[in-house]
């Protein structure tokens, strides 16, 4: 009793600037709802943004980013790099505790074990999506139970970013080796939550890591939440019905669904909820764009009249104004987002219907009316239908193919599509995750590059701006990259997205990141 007492008397001197005394009972439950659902708690299968959040819950890394998107120690207390920039040192907090397990009694994290991660993540029979992220390192070794070690073949300025990914997680090889592949569902990390039970598809519930080594500004122990709870309820609407009831605690993103029930044209929360909930905004790396396949032998997608057409023939502006109740900015610019070193702020393909007209007029002379194909999935069938409405007035008739996303990213992946809707969620925020959807040598199924786009001077400048460690230099030829690809109006921006989470009004110490990380060590309920 009196551990909690003198919990409450901390948190009203760190809020008494603001003239409130705020009241924790550590005992609360932080709950939410993934509809998309959650296929496993192993980090290595970590692809997902359902899959991230709840592993974010269980594991840390070597390093992390902080909101800012700068990198930080986590397990690692600190690092050195070498001056040719290939050598990365990593001293291990060996202090840190994996959860309690009978098999591992407590025992402390060391560099071994992220040896054996690392091997793990590598490992061809697991197909890991993510054993990418050591394509560019050499050899990676414990040199002793607190130096790790690790050898690029090339320099590579993101490389610290890349190992803030939750592919790159520690986990222990005794509990690993026990369980096979039921690892998934039997998850033992070092993470400020532990693993409690998981009814697939029903809910999920962790408990709080009494051992958890972080602490915060004043010394209290880190989480404070007592446990976390995870329904998978489906739908979206009744996601947010949820909310409303105040059966979950937060939400995250927009759908058609509510959108318009809880904001306003603006962008702003409907005075309705403005007594019950708080909303979070703020800029998300992500962009979503329509985009053609290079290898098609369809004479629309060939022409470069018919791409820059549609890439001016519509109004992005009100797209984004009406259809997603202003959340997002227009993709006027390149394919960087808003938010990223080397986004392209200038109007690169404004709205020009004139322009547009003109363009399909010179076509038409002699190939006639262009008729085209849209893959999309239903989430984004109102944009769609507004583009094909928007392109009418311009002369370019274009159909609507709806399927499933699943089926959406499995033909896009195999050069199925000739032209789709498309997203690009930033893996690590560094805009060569965005320049790598265009470099030659990563066409799909073996890279993100599904347009199948190639440029020399393109990868030429790559090739220069992964070597280059100036992170000045690597902005500019960023932005020589971007206006490569908008010249050849191989994709459509359509809007650069924004992170949205409408919050109930007791959850505070919530903050959002523009990677739309959902990181609960520092979050509670107001009593």
């Amino acid at each position: 009793m009196k551990k909690k007492i003198f919990k409450l008397l901390i948190f009203t001197i760190i809020c008494s600037s603001c003239e409130k005394s705020y009241k924790i009972d550590t005992n609360t439950v932080f709950r939410y709802n993934e509809h998309k659902n959650i296929n496993s708690l192993d980090p290595i299968f970590a692809k997902d943004i359902a899959n991230i959040w709840a592993v974010n819950q269980l594991y840390n890394g070597l390093v992390e980013m902080d909101k800012n998107l700068n990198v930080i120690p986590s397990i690692a207390k600190k690092w050195e790099v070498s001056e040719d920039a290939k050598t990365y040192t990593f001293i291990i907090d060996t202090t840190i505790k994996f959860h309690a397990h009978k098999l591992l009694k407590h025992r402390n994290v060391t560099a071994h074990d992220f040896e054996y991660s690392f091997n793990r993540l590598i490992n061809p029979e697991l197909a890991s999506p993510g054993g990418w992220v050591l394509e560019n390192v050499k050899k990676f070794y414990a040199q002793n139970d607190t130096i790790f070690k690790i050898e690029l073949d090339n320099p590579f300025n993101s490389f610290l970013g890349i190992l803030t990914m939750k592919y790159c997680s520690v986990v222990p090889k005794k509990i690993v080796e026990f369980y096979g592949n039921d690892f998934r569902s039997n998850p033992v990390g070092t993470g400020p939550f532990k693993f409690k039970r998981w009814e697939e598809n029903i809910k999920l519930v962790l408990r709080k890591n009494l051992d958890y080594f972080e602490k915060d500004s004043i010394g209290n122990k880190l989480p404070y939440f007592e446990s976390v709870s995870v329904t998978f309820l489906p739908e979206k609407q009744s996601e947010f019905l949820q909310l409303v009831k105040g059966n979950i605690d937060f939400i995250s993103g927009l759908d058609n669904s509510y959108k318009d029930n809880i904001l306003n044209n603006s962008g702003g929360l409907n005075k309705s909820y403005q007594d019950r909930i708080n909303m979070l905004r703020g800029p998300f790396l992500n962009t979503e764009y329509l985009a053609f396949f290079s290898g098609s032998n369809q004479k629309e997608i060939k022409s470069p009249l018919i791409r820059k057409a549609i890439n001016i023939g519509f109004d992005k502006e009100k797209m984004v104004k009406y259809l997603r109740n202003g959340i997002g900015k227009a993709g006027n610019g390149g394919f960087i987002p808003k938010g990223m070193s080397g986004h392209n702020s200038k109007s690169l393909n404004i709205y020009n219907p004139e322009n547009a007209r003109k363009l399909v007029d010179i076509y038409k002379k002699t190939n006639g009316t262009p008729k085209i194909e849209l893959t999309t999935s239903s989430n984004y069938l109102i944009l769609c239908e507004f583009i094909q409405k928007e392109l009418e007035n311009i002369g370019i008739q274009i159909s609507i193919n709806v399927i499933p996303g699943s089926s959406l990213k499995q033909a896009k992946a195999n050069g199925k599509l000739d032209f789709f809707r498309a997203s690009w969620i930033a893996d690590y925020p560094d805009a060569e995750n965005y320049m790598a959807l265009f470099y030659s040598k990563n066409f799909s199924p073996n890279g993100p590059n599904y347009t199948h786009f190639k440029n020399e001077n393109f990868d030429k400048l790559y090739e220069k701006m992964i070597k280059e460690t100036d992170q000045s230099e690597r902005v500019k030829m960023y932005k020589k990259m971007d206006s490569i690809v908008i010249s050849k109006s191989i994709i459509v921006p359509l809007y650069y997205d924004e992170v949205t989470r409408f919050v109930s009004k007791n959850i505070k110490g919530m903050e959002i990141t523009a990677t739309n990380l959902l990181d609960l060590r520092r979050v509670y309920k107001e009593d």
